[in-house]
């Protein structure tokens, strides 16, 4: 919490209204964030809910706890700012929701990624959960892979990674799972459909877990039957800027230095042009966090960052490949927590 009081009184605010649900929880510790919000101030860190909450709050916050609910929150708030700079986030806030904060009678001023910045860098205990949750979906690919085959729909593959995923005790699926086979491993987002595994297909899943709040995230692709030489190439390919990118992940590397080692090694198979993202994210509270892997980025690599590595090659009416490694930055280098072996083909 000093931290991000540092941070207010550099920006010359006074207090700072939280309201995206992943901040509130990284604040505050209530894992309901979307019913809560979280006034800082240098003097008073306060956790507002409803009714419905009040044990839970109480028992999993450490922050002061008011209940209140509508009119009600703001006009405890106003008590504690009248007159003063509240920062509120910007990219959050909905329009309606800004005009509501008039309430609080006070000197509103947007900000951007003012909590965010903090959790780029992950305590011991965070990197316990991410690994748990990344564990969870390493065990439930394993169980589910001997279902891949011809016949089989997208969606009963994803059903069943999901299936294993809560079995096992997680809170759920980091998203919805991608499982693309055959043309429509080309769409780099290509949630599971109704379509029908083929031989031949060469089929992209991208999946992860949450555990206590903290989400994973992992690609592999598999093939169902023999696939063509061209499909084989673009894995060969992207496993090849997958393994070149990963060996450089270490603290002072820049993002955009990384992205360009990946795109390098594509470029030498002219497969540059059919990367059609950026190399990676952050990982932790939210699936898309800091830093951003892109070569417009501005972030370097330090210690403790969650990131993701995801290659791919996407090429519209063939098919497409991408594969992900999920990492944490170590003070020597990083470590790979993603165990799922990636075949060789």
């Amino acid at each position: 919490m000093q931290k991000l009081l540092s941070t207010l009184s550099g920006a010359q605010l006074d207090a700072l209204w939280v309201t995206k649900p992943e901040n509130v929880r990284y604040l505050s510790g209530f894992t309901t964030p979307k019913d809560g919000r979280v006034l800082i101030t240098p003097e008073r860190s306060i956790l507002y809910t409803d009714a419905r909450y009040t044990v839970q709050a109480q028992e999993e916050s450490a922050l002061e706890v008011v209940i209140a609910r509508g009119p009600e929150v703001l006009a405890h708030a106003a008590e504690v700012v009248r007159g003063k700079r509240v920062g509120f986030e910007a990219e959050h806030l909905s329009v309606a929701a800004l005009e509501d904060l008039s309430a609080l009678e006070a000197s509103l001023v947007p900000t951007r990624g003012l909590v965010e910045i903090l959790r780029r860098i992950k305590t011991p205990e965070e990197i316990a959960k991410i690994r748990r949750a990344q564990e969870l979906a390493d065990n439930a690919l394993q169980a589910v892979l001997p279902q891949l085959r011809a016949g089989v729909r997208e969606i009963d593959i994803a059903l069943e990674l999901e299936y294993h995923l809560r079995r096992a005790g997680a809170s759920g699926p980091s998203f919805d799972f991608i499982v693309a086979g055959g043309p429509r491993s080309a769409m780099p987002h290509g949630v599971a459909s109704e379509r029908v595994l083929q031989d031949g297909d060469l089929v992209t899943i991208d999946m992860g877990a949450v555990w206590d709040g903290y989400h994973s995230d992992m690609t592999r692709a598999y093939p169902v039957g023999e696939i063509r030489e061209q499909l084989r190439g673009f894995y060969r390919a992207v496993k090849a800027a997958l393994e070149a990118a990963v060996a450089q992940v270490r603290p002072g590397v820049s993002c955009p230095e990384l992205d360009a080692v990946a795109r390098g090694v594509l470029a030498e198979h002219g497969l540059a042009e059919y990367f059609a993202h950026s190399l990676g994210h952050g990982v932790g509270l939210a699936i898309h966090e800091a830093p951003s892997l892109s070569a417009l980025s501005q972030d370097v690599l330090e210690a403790g960052m969650v990131i993701t590595v995801e290659p791919g090659v996407y090429l519209p009416g063939v098919g497409g490949v991408r594969l992900e490694h999920l990492l944490v930055v170590t003070e020597s280098g990083h470590e790979v927590l993603s165990a799922s072996p990636i075949p060789e083909l």
